[in-house]
């Protein structure tokens, strides 16, 4: 099968798959619970969801990881399970994903550096436990994700690169100023994040969350004039969340999200999934506009 890296620079756009958050809650999942504790305890419902994306046409999937470092996990009880809980996560989409890619999904540990909540070692060692973890349930890739401070990533970079073989990838989140510029959280824009993460260690970067796949068409163009060569990914909400009835509601159907998929491959995007809102049903036609072009 050999490398996600190998198979962009062969020429191939690859699709990934959509969002986990909202359907683990379709499946039961309540406020105040530990997603990551699923993987031991509802390992088919998690099975399930990520088989249901490779049955889309998806070529990876992500693990149900995305807080498996100590920081989420000791607010569940769970700070010494945070090796165990990563593992399972990673061999649960091993088993659903076959012959496809997995990525293990690695997100912010809501510390944040430049307050003083935690130190560069901390996070460091975080990262350590939740990348072996990965790696040794079977992922092919580290996914570093959502992320919105530069020094946060890049000490999940180094994390990964030091402590596994896996390729290693890092999405930031981005969101519209008035201005019409895209900044993160922290004021990092697509332009200030290339040059950082690539000189960490990322071998893909990209946007995800944060926007509908509309957006993401400027984010992916102005990371391209920072940088032609790097391989880019999008992982695009299903359009900007409303709130209707007290619920979050992403209304972006997998036909509109559809339509923008050829622009955002000419912008310069490899490999295309969803976050949050997107369903098997958008990523289903994610991968019919893929095979068309």
């Amino acid at each position: 099968m050999g490398k996600i890296i190998d198979q962009i620079k062969a020429g191939k756009t690859l699709v990934s798959d959509g969002a986990w958050g909202t359907f683990l809650q379709q499946k039961g999942l309540k406020p105040g619970e530990c997603p990551e504790e699923w993987n031991l305890t509802h390992a088919k419902e998690v099975f399930d969801i990520a088989k249901s994306y490779i049955d889309s046409g998806a070529d990876m999937i992500e693990t149900n990881s995305f807080g498996g470092t100590i920081f989420k996990a000791e607010k569940y009880g769970l700070a010494d399970k945070v090796f165990e809980l990563n593992k399972a996560a990673a061999e649960i989409s091993r088993k659903a994903a076959g012959d496809k890619f997995v990525l293990g999904s690695v997100g912010p540990t809501g510390k944040i550096l430049m307050m003083g909540d935690v130190s560069e070692e901390q996070l460091y060692e975080a990262f350590k436990v939740q990348v072996q973890g990965l790696e040794a349930g079977g992922v092919d890739a580290i996914m570093i994700e959502t992320m919105t401070d530069l020094d946060e990533a890049r000490l999940a970079i180094k994390a990964a690169k030091e402590n596994t073989s896996c390729e290693v990838f890092c999405t930031m989140t981005f969101e519209k100023t008035v201005n019409g510029e895209y900044r993160s959280m922290m004021g990092i824009s697509p332009t200030d994040m290339v040059n950082t993460i690539i000189e960490a260690g990322a071998e893909l970067i990209g946007a995800n969350c944060g926007n509908g796949i509309a957006d993401m068409i400027g984010i992916v163009e102005e990371i391209r004039k920072a940088n032609s060569e790097i391989p880019v990914l999008v992982h695009a909400n299903a359009g900007m969340p409303i709130y209707d009835d007290g619920k979050t509601v992403f209304p972006e159907t997998p036909d509109e999200m559809a339509v923008l998929i050829p622009k955002i491959i000419d912008a310069g995007a490899n490999i295309i999934g969803g976050c949050c809102g997107t369903t098997p049903g958008h990523i289903c036609r994610v991968r019919e506009e893929v095979d068309k072009k």
